[in-house]
């Protein structure tokens, strides 16, 4: 029997980016597990990816190219909504294919020569009546690999002329307001969290979406370290905490800007390191004035006795470092409560010691040449101007109301947005668009596909091989092929190098092998790629960046990587700007600011819907990844609305009791959970497949398109519902 270990990195959206060992035996492969020799996953995975073989080989994968025949639209009988909250698994699996969720009568197989001769087809026409800009390819983090997230299908785009998507549903806001601070997105690696003596997860649920950094802390916590958890739900992480603060959503800038006027009365700052490193202290010495506990304790929730603790605490207990996770910026003031916390280390100075400073995000450190990967430099012949650019939050706007031209077909891959995008009505108002022609390159039936005109079938990354950076640690790593894809499923890179083709594209990139892709990737001018190429990858597995200050604390080197403990930010001053001339011409407050968000208790819109929706992420799902798969739906307890008991008291509610929640966006049906994971005025709800949901909706009905402050993401945890006892489902 023929068996062979081959490395691969899990490369789904989270920022472990784990090192995985996959066995295979006869073509087939058989164990899945966390590499030990990896320094961040040591030898374990997440419950989800521990799971992986079942996605692989589950009888629901899409194995070929399929052709709608029906009507858009969910085909099957709508299930019975779940009792507790759970899908039975039986509901799922099936050996029969189509998946016995799908009609069979919905779908055609086809072969890939007939799906992109139709695709190529529907494109050549589209192009001629109403130009290339009615094309919109719609993506964002189904893979974080380097090839198969973004790179020939970026090159097919560009060399089409289709609208450009803003991809900023997720991180940006958080993004733009860390990097107009630091310059770009750098941390305190995993590794040094074990030399942490005060630990701050702030919107930071380690023990569901970050596993691999909790071994750090525990080890932390073991010789004397103190975990504080900032979260508006008791996650598992506050469940575990030395002090859990629960905070009004969208109020955590408000918090930072707190504790800097009580570390900055007190005299517990840096004024060394402000002096030499950073830029406006001045001015936000100033600012912070207006921020005392007393104030900002009847915005957050917090009191200001807790709130004098936390700064003292943070300021004088060292080293001390924040985890900070992108939920923060998940508000209508995300992107400026993400650059008021990023000012806390430099206030105090922590980036001077191991363990400190903050880790929210180490992706900047990679530089990949990613010009290279995508070439944003094609276009077709004669195209004088840079297409539009649609932003994908905004797609239900988009699809309904865009004009001149309108959408008139979509490309979707590494992404469900009927399920994941806010102002879900709106979503599928425009995807059930009889002359909308939508393409979807899935592994499932999932909510998009339910519209979609054709399906093509996808790898795993079980199935191709691609280059993997990170966001929550500096190793980089080749993941390579294990097995051969399913059925007729084919990787990103092939479908787009095969549409490029039958679209008459000749440029030679669209030639490019893997291999070749990936060695462009690492043709970089960063420095911290130097010394790394494809066949050291291979031969080593992952290898550290060629960091300045190398070294890895945990792997005994001898210095640890400090981005900032003496400066060097990546700001165009080259100093920490703790105030911004760049925020100043947006419009912004060049030092930071809290004003409560429009659609919340403290914002003036809480009248008629006076509570505040958490819309959650799962803890055991990954966005919408891994809803459909009955071993990880076990782990996971769907179709819920917690909410306090004092207003559920109050509004007659029971717990266990089906609930409508509502507002002038939509509706959804719920079982209430009446426990202490919210506070009062906050209701909290897990984002799930719409179609495994009681009236095939799920939270991203009550969601808007408001756009962040910064960076332009959604604001999905800026939500006002009101709630109400109902007997059973309409």
């Amino acid at each position: 029997m023929a068996k062979q270990v081959v490395h691969a990195a899990c490369p789904h959206d989270c920022p472990d980016a784990c090192g995985v060992l996959i066995t295979v035996e006869d073509g087939h492969a058989t164990k899945i597990q966390g590499d030990p020799g990896h320094p961040v996953t040591r030898g374990f995975l997440c419950a989800k990816v521990a799971k992986y073989l079942d996605r692989v080989y589950s009888p629901d994968r899409v194995l070929y190219p399929m052709r709608r025949v029906a009507a858009k639209g969910f085909a099957a009988k709508q299930r019975r909504f779940a009792p507790h909250g759970r899908i039975p698994s039986t509901a799922l699996g099936t050996s029969s294919y189509p998946p016995a969720q799908e009609s069979t009568q919905a779908w055609q197989r086809i072969s890939w020569d007939e799906a992109l001769d139709e695709i190529a087809g529907r494109f050549r026409k589209i192009i001629a009546e109403s130009g290339s800009e009615a094309i919109l390819p719609y993506s964002y983090g189904g893979t974080l690999g380097a090839l198969n997230g973004a790179s020939m299908d970026r090159r097919f785009f560009s060399r089409l002329g289709a609208s450009q998507l803003e991809r900023a549903i997720c991180s940006a806001a958080g993004e733009a307001g860390l990097q107009s601070v630091h310059g770009e997105k750098l941390g305190t690696e995993p590794e040094q969290f074990i030399h942490s003596r005060y630990i701050i997860a702030w919107a930071s649920n380690i023990h569901g979406n970050n596993v691999h950094l909790w071994p750090f802390i525990a080890e932390a916590r073991r010789k004397g370290a103190k975990l504080v958890v900032i979260d508006p739900y008791r996650t598992r992480t506050a469940a575990c905490a030395d002090w859990y603060l629960p905070i009004n959503p969208g109020t955590d800038g408000a918090l930072a800007l707190a504790m800097m006027h009580v570390i900055i009365g007190e005299g517990l700052h840096d004024a060394d390191y402000l002096a030499k490193y950073t830029l406006g202290f001045d001015a936000l010495r100033e600012k912070v004035r207006a921020y005392p506990p007393e104030r900002v304790a009847q915005w957050t929730g917090i009191s200001a006795q807790d709130i004098r603790k936390l700064a003292r605490e943070y300021a004088t207990v060292r080293p001390s470092v924040i985890r900070l996770n992108y939920g923060v910026q998940r508000s209508e003031g995300g992107g400026m409560a993400t650059r008021a916390i990023a000012m806390l280390p430099c206030v105090i100075g922590s980036w001077k010691e191991v363990g400190g400073g903050l880790q929210m995000s180490t992706s900047g450190a990679f530089g990949l040449n990613k010009d290279a990967l995508t070439r944003p430099d094609l276009k077709p012949e004669g195209l004088q101007h840079t297409p539009r650019t649609v932003n994908m939050v905004e797609l239900g706007t988009a699809l309904n109301t865009l004009s001149h031209p309108p959408v008139k077909a979509l490309f979707v891959y590494n992404s469900n947005p009927a399920a994941v995008c806010p102002n879900h009505n709106e979503v599928v108002r425009g995807l059930k668009r009889p002359d909308l022609f939508t393409v979807v390159h899935e592994q499932f039936f999932t909510d998009t596909t339910d519209y979609a005109d054709i399906v093509l079938p996808a790898t795993t990354f079980f199935e191709h091989k691609d280059l993997q950076t990170a966001y929550g640690h500096y190793y980089l790593q080749v993941s390579d092929q294990a097995i051969e894809p399913l059925g007729k499923c084919r990787a990103n890179v092939e479908v787009f190098r095969d549409l490029a083709g039958r679209m008459g594209f000749e440029d030679p990139c669209f030639g490019e092998s893997v291999d070749e892709m990936i060695d462009g990737a690492l043709a970089s001018s960063n420095p911290w790629l130097e010394g790394i190429n494809r066949e050291r990858l291979e031969r080593e597995r992952q290898v550290r960046l060629n960091l300045s200050g190398q070294g890895s604390v945990a792997s005994g080197q001898s210095e640890p990587f400090l981005p900032f403990a003496n400066g060097n930010f990546r700001t165009s001053s080259g100093k920490a700007e703790l105030y911004s001339e760049a925020m100043k011409v947006q419009g912004l407050d060049p030092v930071a600011e809290f004003t409560p968000p429009a659609e919340s208790r403290h914002g003036g819109q809480g009248a008629a819907f006076p509570l505040e929706l958490l819309a959650r992420k799962a803890d055991n799902f990954l966005n919408s990844t891994f809803s459909n798969l009955p071993s990880v739906q076990e782990m996971e307890e769907t179709n819920l609305l917690e909410i306090h008991s004092a207003d559920a008291r109050t509004r007659g509610i029971a717990d266990g009791e089906m609930v409508r929640v509502y507002n002038h966006r939509g509706e959804i049906f719920l079982q209430a959970r009446v426990d202490g994971a919210v506070q009062p005025g906050v209701v909290a709800a897990r984002l799930n497949w719409a179609k495994l949901g009681p009236g095939l909706r799920n939270i991203n009905v009550l969601t808007s398109e408001k756009l962040s402050d910064l960076g332009n993401s959604a604001t999905f945890y800026s939500v006002l519902v009101e709630v109400e006892s109902t007997k059973s489902l309409p």
